[in-house]
């Protein structure tokens, strides 16, 4: 598993809604080389250029703009209260299901460009213990809201080093177990990744690769629609992961993909219905190059698809996504064929496009 050293990184740096600063440089520094011209925008989306390089004859005056968008930005908290114990109350920012959230150590960063800065805590939710709760109170889910964070710091200290508005997320190790990845944040550093090891894959194109790592896409797409507006792409492609909830307990009709089975061309979800003509393309262009592949509807949910097919005018969308077990967990699991799947067929695609 060498080849995901690069997502070790990603899934382990710090980054939620409009605290993406820490994973963005990180990609910024890793994309050196890769493209023509790399800028941020003043939402703070990475958007990197990779201009025509047709393998015979001149570019295109006019060539294709097709927009990747792979979001930086991972479900987690900022601080919202600093009780006088100097107990730290959460706010959410993305969807968590609070099931996961018991017993879990966290890291709180008071500064996301400085992670000298960064305090370890732990979080449980506030309220009785097993030992001494009522039947009736061990059966309550408390929401997000009801969790402190539990620094073991003085209060004075902690109003010195803490304040409203610092990021906190879960911190959880990489585990390797067979062909499988194990880490938070798969959503949605793996589409971080298959962006940059697709573009740095791809030699001769006559597209122009508009490479967009987009904020606060878990709070409503919105670094995916600014974006957008600002290049007016003539194709859109949303990266992201997928369920894949190929486990017990739940009917094969629901499992929308199965790890293993290969990179899933979404037809459409909660926020796109993707276009009939580019998910035959994709899904023949992965016949002719022997890639894995398997369709996908998802019910409920969205990616920055929606958001960039709705930009200005429209244009032509597709959403590419890597099967993952336990999303929304700090424990979500991928297959590495999968996600290089994913990278080939992206990689493949582009080189298609006139």
């Amino acid at each position: 598993m060498a080849t995901l050293k690069l997502l070790e990184k990603l899934t382990t740096t710090p980054g939620v809604p409009g605290r993406e600063h820490r994973v963005r440089k990180l990609i910024m520094n890793e994309i050196k080389g890769i493209f023509d011209s790399v800028t941020v925008d003043p939402l703070g989306s990475v958007i990197a250029v990779k201009k025509p390089s047709p393998k015979t004859g001149k570019p295109k005056k006019t060539p294709t703009k097709v927009m990747l968008a792979a979001h930086m930005d991972q479900i987690g908290f900022l601080v919202s209260h600093i009780d006088d114990k100097g107990f730290l109350y959460l706010n959410p920012v993305g969807g968590f299901d609070t099931r996961n959230l018991f017993a879990r150590a966290v890291t709180i960063c008071p500064d996301p460009n400085d992670p000298k800065k960064d305090l370890t805590g732990i979080m449980n939710p506030g309220g009785k213990p097993v030992h001494v709760a009522t039947p009736e109170e061990r059966k309550k889910v408390p929401t997000v809201r009801e969790f402190v964070v539990d620094t073991g710091l003085p209060v004075e200290e902690v109003n010195k080093k803490t304040k409203i508005g610092d990021m906190v997320v879960i911190n959880a190790p990489v585990y390797y177990i067979g062909d499988h990845m194990v880490s938070q944040a798969m959503d949605n550093r793996v589409a971080c990744w298959i962006a940059i090891e697709a573009c740095r894959k791809l030699k001769h194109h006559d597209c122009e690769v508009h490479c967009v790592f987009t904020v606060q896409e878990e709070v409503g797409l919105r670094g995916a629609i600014a974006s957008a507006y600002t290049i007016k792409p003539d194709v859109g492609i949303g990266i992201d992961v997928t369920l894949a909830v190929d486990t017990p307990g739940v009917p094969s009709q629901d499992c929308c993909t199965k790890l293993g089975d290969g990179a899933a061309i979404t037809v459409m979800d909660g926020s796109v219905i993707c276009d009939y003509d580019l998910v035959e393309t994709f899904e023949k262009t992965a016949k002719q190059k022997k890639i894995k592949y398997q369709r996908s509807i998802l019910a409920a949910g969205g990616t920055d698809t929606g958001g960039i097919q709705r930009n200005a005018g429209g244009c032509k969308a597709i959403t590419l996504s890597c099967p993952t077990r336990y999303i929304h967990t700090v424990t979500e699991m991928i297959h590495e064929g999968d996600i290089t799947a994913c990278r080939d067929l992206l990689a493949a695609y582009l080189a298609t496009v006139k």
